[in-house]
């Protein structure tokens, strides 16, 4: 069975920042997201991963994105040519070198390179998060669990999983547990698979479950928050089923913060990402 998630642990996973540390000690992230009309899923995984603590964090995003980041000068963005239908490979290869870790996925859309561009990521082999448009572009490709490896981490909701695995919603959730920690030693990487109650697998057979958060992040918004932590502790070196604990953990109780001035109806996802920090201090 599942143990729960607790304070402790996921504040033994964090550890503490070394007073010597550099921006370079806690990882240079690559954040590939966002499209027309989707602008936000970019920008609010870039700032929850700069607010639990990345090192240096860059966005690649599609021309139109761009003018959203003017807000937020932390994350290095730059425009690519070709956007997610047939993105310029030199330049995305360029910076999937620079990187230590990537997450890919929120807002992206269904264009033609979705897929061509999370295959690049996995070939690079290093740590990354596969979330949202990123899990639907896999779920159209045969034999995509070849592709996946250990330093991969996939955050699907139920639909994602049911479009990944091909079982029925239901089934999903009813047996959250099971089906995370199956699949997650099937396909040889960490599932977390969201729910009001999140389940966090690792192929070695090792799996949580977490209660922090509340009704309000069943809103739009909440799972480039999630994606963006996930990256963020993936860079200060924490392995991915670590991160994945962790990221969950962040998530819910930073909306359990931000939920004691807003109240579940009124929380929006942005607020949770600003709650984000005064959680993280308390883990740091």
């Amino acid at each position: 069975m599942a143990r729960l998630l607790t304070f402790e642990e996921v504040k033994a996973f964090i550890g503490e920042r070394a007073r010597g540390s550099n921006k370079g000690s806690h990882g240079r992230g690559l954040i590939l997201a966002g499209s027309d009309g989707l602008s936000g899923a970019a920008v609010m995984a870039s700032a929850s991963a700069l607010r639990a603590g990345i090192g240096t964090l860059k966005a690649l995003v599609p021309k139109s994105v761009l003018p959203a980041f003017y807000a937020l000068p932390e994350a290095m963005a730059t425009g690519l040519e070709g956007a997610w239908e047939a993105p310029d490979e030199a330049t995305l290869f360029d910076f999937l070198g620079d990187c230590t870790c990537a997450a890919v996925g929120s807002g992206m859309g269904r264009g033609a390179g979705v897929l061509s561009t999370v295959n690049a990521i996995l070939a690079t082999g290093k740590p990354a998060v596969i979330d949202a448009d990123g899990l639907n572009a896999l779920s159209r490709a045969a034999g995509f669990s070849e592709l996946l490896h250990e330093n991969a981490i996939l955050t699907p909701h139920p639909g994602e999983m049911a479009r990944l695995t091909g079982k029925q919603i239901a089934e999903i959730t009813e047996n959250p547990e099971e089906i995370a920690l199956s699949y997650a030693k099937l396909w040889g990487c960490t599932v977390l698979l969201k729910g009001a109650a999140s389940h966090i697998a690792a192929p070695d057979g090792r799996v949580r479950r977490n209660e922090t958060g509340n009704a309000g992040l069943a809103k739009g918004g909440s799972g480039d928050v999630l994606a963006g932590i996930a990256l963020s502790f993936l860079g200060q070196s924490l392995k991915p089923f670590e991160a994945a604990c962790a990221a969950a953990y962040v998530l819910g109780a930073a909306a359990d913060e931000a939920m004691e001035l807003l109240k579940e109806r009124m929380l929006l996802s942005r607020d949770v990402t600003e709650a984000v920090k005064k959680t993280v201090e308390r883990l740091f």
